[in-house]
């Protein structure tokens, strides 16, 4: 299917997402080496476009260059400032070889770069990608499909965004763990994390409720939504949400809602409005947050109406 919500098992398309995870890991190294800190690692994720993703704006001297990532034409782009240029297409080979090329690349455009090439923020994952010739698969039609489910995410994600007036994220792709969220923040501090390391201790230095979208797993399926209140309030876990399907994983310590239950549901955007909605009220409200002032006192219309939609078995 081409649609906005497309199909999208785990298991089909496992292999591609765990290479394609590392190709962006390497990418992202790159960005973290090449901008500066902003609250809460901000400046490190990937921004989503009409066409897949791409960095932020990077440093290298006086000037300054992006690289993208094509999913339509599967092809990755380095673009520099003063007009220079370089590409190459997304196919199957192994990581090593991409990192070899890619970095071949920023070479003869004059951009000098090290990293530290070990995966992070994958259980069990400890192969330098230099290594790495395990990670070999690259499947065009999942790598799409994958993009529109994000493209049909982040619409909804932007909206629910826009019903805030506190601090919030961006809808941001984070390439450590694969996945989109947007952010809202409750104004106050966050207890300190005993023996926290430094991203731990800057992504959650305050209060903050998150809600984004995994790929999946092999224990959970996916592609999978999830939201969380951190530091969790009392009683958390148990507040009722919507729709009928989400709940709350003991073991994540999160809300979660299959993303074929929105892909199914007449209305997908809906659906995945409630559920986010409901689950921040849960923690909102558990946590005392100063809702009248944090949000807006009439919701923004959606760009344009959602036709309804007949559900997909």
């Amino acid at each position: 299917m081409h649609g906005p919500w497309p199909d999208l098992p785990f298991s089909s398309w496992k292999p591609t997402f765990e290479t394609l995870h590392r190709y962006c890991q390497i990418i992202g190294k790159v960005q973290l080496a090449r901008t500066s800190l902003v609250n809460h690692w901000w400046n490190v994720a990937f921004l989503l476009d009409a066409r897949g993703m791409h960095t932020q704006p990077m440093r290298c001297g006086d000037d300054t260059f992006e690289v993208s990532l094509d999913l339509i034409d599967h092809r990755w782009i380095v673009r520099t400032s003063t007009g220079r240029s370089s590409s190459s297409s997304l196919y199957a080979r192994p990581v090593a070889e991409f990192q070899d090329e890619f970095f071949h690349t920023l070479g003869a455009l004059g951009i000098d770069v090290e990293i530290d090439d070990r995966p992070v923020e994958i259980p069990g994952a400890d192969l330098p990608f230099h290594e790495d010739r395990e990670h070999a698969s690259y499947d065009p039609d999942a790598t799409n499909a994958w993009h529109r489910i994000l493209l049909s995410s982040r619409r909804v994600f932007e909206e629910f965004r826009g019903r805030f007036v506190g601090k919030s994220s961006p809808v941001l792709f984070y390439w450590g763990s694969f996945d989109l969220a947007v952010t809202r923040f409750s104004g106050r501090r966050a207890p300190a994390h005993p023996g926290a390391d430094s991203i731990v201790r800057e992504g959650y230095s305050h209060e903050n409720c998150s809600a984004g979208l995994w790929p999946g797993t092999d224990a959970l399926g996916g592609p999978l939504y999830y939201s969380y209140t951190a530091p969790a309030p009392k009683g958390y876990g148990s507040a009722p949400v919507e729709p009928d399907r989400a709940g709350f994983d003991q073991d994540l310590g999160e809300f979660i809602l299959p993303y074929d239950d929105v892909r199914r549901s007449s209305r997908p955007r809906e659906t995945l409005l409630r559920f986010m909605q409901s689950t921040y009220e849960a923690g909102a409200n558990a946590a005392g947050w100063d809702r009248v002032n944090l949000e807006r006192s009439e919701r923004p219309a959606p760009p344009e109406a959602e036709e309804a939609q007949p559900p997909l078995h």
